[in-house]
């Protein structure tokens, strides 16, 4: 977010409760604290948060609320918003693979309740719905454009071995990385990491397209904005690594992982952050040809996500300078720490 943005209007605000607004539609400090709890609530007892770590923690909360809301206010001004019946489908689906005991059971360890849920559902739903509306039906990838693709790669298909085409969401529980995403979202700590990272998780069930949230909030800067696309990886190198190999292995394409915890470079008896992988492509071993539907199929998936991630960075900051936002948790801070 921009100085001028954060700065912008001199007022205070209308109540002491109101955080923000978007086109004067109000974020309360009820929204913003739940939002903080839900991060940090089940933190240990001997992890300290400062002050200053707190407030910086709220005012990136508070900006993806704001993204958020200008997304939904877009939405709605289209008539995409998800419906009770789309929601309802979509609930139903989710819950159908387990028994009232096994789902209220997940529900528990996920610490969220089936409102949150639903709540999270329409969000998910109204925001697909609006980046195909605006992005993804835009987006054609012809033959000429999967052909010349492909000869000027001929390589890439030519596979020694079983090759699996990922993508990742990661969070680190470092506080000196640069997160690399669009929000700036960066945990501090392994338990803002944990909470961080089962939000995403719970988002990626709900149905949220996975490279948009690995653009807003995965922390590996390296590939969070190309929506968290690892490439292909041969079947050997994912074998070293036998948690993930297993857990990648169960998937069906456009499936994702569990949360998978992986060791802190620095000691590796210590847990580094957490990773969430999806598995967009399963390729098997040999020389291939684009007359192969498989092939065709790839391409065609590779150009449209790299299009359709640009094009949602572009979308994104276009309503964000449309939107006429008051954001008065940023001035209250600039106000009183600039003296």
């Amino acid at each position: 977010m921009s100085l001028a943005l954060i700065l912008a209007g001199c007022h205070s605000a209308p109540t002491a409760n109101v955080m923000a607004t978007v086109n004067d539609h109000p974020i309360s400090r009820s929204e913003l604290e739940k939002a903080y709890d839900a991060q940090v609530g089940d933190a240990p007892q001997q992890v300290k948060i400062s002050s200053e770590q707190a407030d910086s923690l709220r005012l990136n909360l508070l900006r993806e609320l704001i993204d958020e809301e200008i997304i939904q206010q877009r939405a709605a001004k289209m008539n995409l918003t998800a419906t009770p019946a789309e929601v309802d489908a979509k609930f139903a689906e989710m819950k159908a693979p387990y028994s009232e005991e096994q789902f209220a059971r997940r529900v528990a360890e996920r610490h969220t309740t089936v409102d949150d849920i639903k709540r999270d559902l329409k969000r998910a739903i109204t925001e697909n719905k609006l980046l195909n509306k605006e992005i993804n039906s835009k987006i054609t990838v012809s033959d000429a454009d999967i052909t010349s693709y492909f000869n000027s790669h001929k390589v890439e298909f030519n596979n020694i071995e079983p090759q699996y085409h990922l993508a990742q969401i990661i969070v680190t529980n470092s506080p000196d990385e640069q997160p690399g995403n669009l929000q700036g979202s960066k945990a501090t700590n392994d338990a803002e990491a944990r909470k961080k990272i089962q939000a995403l998780k719970n988002r990626v069930d709900s149905g949220e397209d996975f490279g948009s949230l690995a653009m807003n909030f995965s922390e590996n800067a390296k590939i969070a904005a190309s929506g968290g696309d690892m490439g292909s990886i041969a079947e050997s190198q994912l074998k070293s690594e036998p948690t993930v190999f297993a857990a990648i292995s169960k998937l069906k394409p456009g499936q994702a992982t569990d949360i998978i915890p992986f060791p802190d470079p620095a000691d590796p008896k210590k847990v580094g952050g957490y990773a969430i992988f999806q598995l967009i492509a399963r390729e098997p071993a040999g020389q291939h040809d684009v007359s192969e539907p498989a092939v065709q199929q790839r391409i065609r998936q590779g150009l449209q996500t790299a299009r359709s991630q640009l094009l949602k960075g572009a979308y994104f900051e276009m309503l964000r300078d449309q939107a006429k936002v008051k954001n008065f948790f940023a001035e209250q801070i600039f106000k009183n720490d600039a003296q």
